[in-house]
């Protein structure tokens, strides 16, 4: 029960309903909270400021009486108790107060933010129950959004969490599975931007995959003439397009043009204007689909053949004593009957070819006619050629015998190597020759273990050196040592060769320079370090099955058009760019996001708002060329309260942190710090002056969704790649700087603030999933056993305390000294408490994009240490500030700012 916020409310609701008028009001006289102001109750249960400042609890322990710090004076009746979160979600705190109900000031002990004289009181440390919870946060989300399915026909809605369960309804603006913005009202101009300092950016996943329950996007086939365009702009029909004149000619939306309707594609209007085919046409309805693309669309003007896949395997001394030449191929003999197909097709339209090397390059013939397979050495690397046209790149189901036969003989063929040294960039050049002379794009899959010194092109030296941390010259390190690879890049780019690269270090191996082709031609690299058949094969194997089969676009182009007053003028993710508007990848998948910046060139204004259309051009795995687009219409403000009701701080912190990352490629990593805090001060204190009703200095107020800006920031600068622990490798942060540009705003937020769920809580009965807890340690329990997932890696904690019990269910042995460290799976047991932690371990394991390393770690081991890292609201051991530390840092930034 509640009550929803009468029409003159001051107090700002959540982003699910309009917005009340007037700038949001923070009175700072504590007393019973001012009638329509503290709106409690689903779906409006969150208010942008209750009517007094609740203080920042010291109090030991949970406040006697109901759980609400912040309203002095009797509790509503209206409000629903929030067990165990003191704070209102309300996003306003400041200092301690008393329990008078009618005292303004500070008393004496308690911890004065203000600006009053006097001796300073002795510090006292803030009660973290008393700061905003990510927890809390995304459990009111879950509760307020998680059943109604987000129907996306109004302009300017913020969709729900990507944390929270929700089903879509396209009606006309692209889901947020394709599209999240950091802010869905933007300003009306660039000042108004620039006093805000908001990033205004959307996170873009063209090809993203939906839950079975939802359609996938309808294909348009326009025939010869091909999808109907705005003359000026070039801007593909879409539902925000104005037909006038009886249906003859059509207004641009983003551009304004007039163009004249195709005679094909004319149709009579209804009363409102709209067409009378409205509803059967995907491009007049709908906010994603695609077109089929005419041959204007394809390279030298003719339609492509289906692209290949090669499967490039380093054979050194390594690889093959490791026994992972041996995996890979047994793999491959399955794994090549689930390579990706259309629809209804029987059998995939994908071609296959085969590579091993070392210092020298093998090709095999695996031609169907042959009984056994050929090999042919190339062993000028300096000038690399393909040896052989015709059986190099096969049909699977044809070549199946020769296929299985050269996989079955590799891993003998090389058993007896003593070679240690590897070449890398031939691998490349030989993968992309094989493309061109096939003309066809492709994937190469490259499996490889060192840096490559052996005398070739792209050859590597040596260079980690961890004296550069801290330094100005550490910038170096995540730059590539040769520009060797960028030309590569490109000309791999312009064939549509796409490389997907599988590292496995046992020492540095240079990832920021081997990862250069991969990351500008729209790959992905996987990193196994100290590779141990026992404990990594099942994620290395589940890895590959979801790389190989994933669905994927190749040669593809995208482009983003705005409607007049913004354009995109900054692009984050793995591609190439070779001018300013169109980003070119060999491959995108699924998994993939390119992230997009945008600029005021002009004013806009509240009544048209602003478009997005994202349009990408790229060949299925079958062969086709296509068109997908996406379109998406925001809402615009003169008034920055409303900016600031509409941001979404999960797609807010998925920019900063790739914008972070690129930073520390031309900047000192120190510099990039202190201009994230300094930014999102700004952020904040913007707000605070224009926004919140005066109050005292010593009160931070934070808009409702920003509230957890400051902590999931507070992450991003702790992270490995702008604040390294001693333990962490040049080669991790490399690795962790690439996979991060191209993530998604549900994985940035899994990694940056991990997910921590009590195992002993889970009720074995159900399919649910026990309450996540805060990361800190302060919350785990001797008793208990933890499980912590970032999108990377799963922990098992394992408190010291554990009842026996439970120790014989999940890990099969006797007690807490028995748990083996090494274990990377849980054993299979018949119980209900095995069942269900395996169960809630798969799930987790599906929801991801990668395939989750498994540690067990238990209480007061050596490994505590590593996971430690991960209870991100704590101090970290390299100088990372604990939560309420930097939230204090914040509010001292935000009062510099404002006075």
């Amino acid at each position: 029960p509640g009550f929803a916020p009468p029409p003159s409310s001051t107090g700002l609701g959540p982003s699910s309903y309009p917005p009340t008028t007037g700038a949001p009001r923070a009175p700072t006289m504590p007393g019973p909270p001012l009638p329509g102001q503290t709106v409690a109750g689903p779906p409006t249960s969150q208010p942008n400021h209750v009517s007094s400042p609740p203080p920042l609890s010291a109090m030991p322990g949970p406040h006697p009486g109901p759980p609400m710090s912040g309203l002095h004076g009797p509790p509503p009746p209206t409000h629903p108790p929030q067990p165990g979160y003191q704070m209102q979600q309300n996003g306003s705190f400041g200092q301690v107060r008393g329990p008078q109900p009618n005292y303004g000031g500070a008393y004496p002990g308690t911890p004065n933010y203000g600006s009053q004289p006097g001796p300073p009181p002795p510090p006292k440390r803030l009660d973290p129950d008393s700061i905003p919870s990510p927890i809390q946060v995304i459990e009111d989300d879950r509760n307020n959004r998680g059943s109604e399915p987000f129907v996306t026909g109004v302009r300017g809605q913020v969709p729900p969490l990507v944390t929270t369960n929700f089903l879509v309804k396209d009606q006309g603006n692209a889901s947020p599975r394709y599209i999240r913005c950091t802010s869905y009202n933007i300003p009306c101009t660039s000042d108004m931007a620039k006093q805000s300092q908001v990033p205004l950016a959307a996170v873009i996943k063209p090809l993203a995959t939906l839950p079975p329950e939802e359609p996938l996007p309808y294909l348009v086939d326009h025939g010869e003439s091909g999808p109907v365009r705005c003359n000026r702009c070039k801007a593909y029909m879409c539902p925000f397009m104005q037909f006038i004149e009886g249906g003859r000619r059509f207004q641009c939306c983003f551009c304004s043009c007039v163009t004249e309707v195709p005679a094909h594609y004319f149709q009579h209007l209804d009363h409102t204007g709209k067409r009378v085919d409205f509803y059967d046409r995907p491009e007049l309805s709908m906010g994603s689909y695609e077109f089929l693309a005419t041959v204007d669309y394809c390279k030298n003007n003719k339609f492509p053949s289906p692209p290949a896949f090669i499967f490039m395997i380093d054979v050194s001394y390594n690889a093959v004593k490791s026994g992972l030449v041996r995996l890979i191929c047994e793999e491959l003999k399955s794994l090549l009957d689930y390579l990706p197909r259309e629809g209804t097709m029987e059998e995939s339209a994908i071609r296959v070819g085969f590579v091993t090397y070392n210092k020298v390059l093998h090709f095999y013939n695996v031609k169907s006619s042959l009984a056994q397979p050929q090999m042919m050495v190339v062993s000028d690397v300096a000038d690399m050629f393909v040896p052989l046209l015709d059986g190099f790149l096969v049909n699977v189901n044809e070549s199946r015998t020769v296929i299985t036969s050269l996989l079955d003989q590799i891993p003998e063929m090389f058993a007896d190597t003593r070679e240690t040294e590897t070449v890398f960039a031939p691998v490349i050049q030989a993968g992309l020759e094989a493309l061109k002379a096939a003309e066809c794009a492709g994937k190469l899959f490259i499996f490889h273990t060192s840096l490559p010194v052996a005398e070739a092109p792209g050859k590597l030296k040596n260079r980690d050196d961890k004296k550069l941390v801290n330094t100005d010259k550490e910038k170096t390190l995540f730059q590539p040592q040769t520009s060797f690879y960028n030309n590569l890049a490109k000309d791999c780019v312009a064939q549509g060769c796409c490389v997907d690269l599988f590292l496995f270090p046992n020492q540095y191996l240079d990832v920021a320079t081997l990862g250069v082709v991969t990351y500008q031609t729209g790959g992905s690299i996987y990193k196994y370090a100290y590779f141990q058949l026992e404990t990594d094969q099942d994620r290395f194997l589940n890895d590959l099955r979801r790389d190989v089969q994933k669905e994927v676009g190749f040669d593809a182009v995208m482009r983003v058009r705005t409607s007049t007053g913004i354009r995109a003028t900054d692009f984050f993710g793995a591609f190439y760019m070779s001018n300013t508007t169109d980003v070119e990848m060999a491959g995108l998948d699924c998994d993939k996001t390119i992230t997009v910046e945008f600029k005021h060139d002009d004013k806009l204004s509240e009544d048209s708002g602003a478009l997005l259309q994202c349009a990408l051009l790229y060949t299925s795995c079958a062969g086709q060329r296509r068109l997908r687009i996406h379109n998406l219409s925001l809402n615009c403000c003169t008034q920055l309260a409303d900016l600031y009701r509409n941001c979404e701080t999960d797609t807010l912190i998925n920019y900063l942190a790739k914008y972070a990352y690129r930073g520390v490629l031309s900047s000192p990593v120190k510099t990039v710090r202190d201009a994230l805090i300094s930014q999102c001060a700004q952020i904040l204190a913007c707000y605070r002056k224009n926004c919140a009703s005066p109050s005292s200095a010593g009160q931070l107020i934070l808009p409702e969704c920003m509230k957890l800006l400051p902590v999931y920031l507070n992450c991003v600068l702790k992270s490995d790649v702008l604040q390294p622990g001693p333990e962490v490798t040049t080669d991790d942060r490399a690795y962790i700087r690439q996979l991060v540009t191209s993530m998604d705003v549900a994985e940035t937020n899994v990694f940056f603030y991990p997910r921590l769920l009590p195992l002993t809580k889970a009720d074995v009965d159900s399919d649910s999933l026990p309450a996540a807890i805060r990361n800190s340690e302060e919350r785990l329990s001797k008793g208990d056993i933890y499980l912590l997932e970032n999108g990377l890696n799963i922990f098992v904690w394992v408190g010291v305390n554990v009842q026996q019990g439970l120790i014989q269910n999940l890990f099969g042995v006797s007690s807490f000294g028995q748990i083996s460290k090494a274990l990377s799976t849980l054993p299979v047991l018949d119980n209900p408490f095995s069942k269900k932690v395996r169960a809630i371990v798969d799930m987790l394991q599906m929801q991801r994009s990668r395939y989750m390393k498994l540690i067990v770690v238990k209480q007061e081991d050596k490994l505590e240490m590593l996971f430690k890292h991960f209870l991100v609201e704590d101090k970290s051991l390299n100088g990372g500030a604990s939560y309420v530390d930097f939230l204090c840092h914040m509010h001292k930034e935000i009062r510099q700012l404002l006075s």
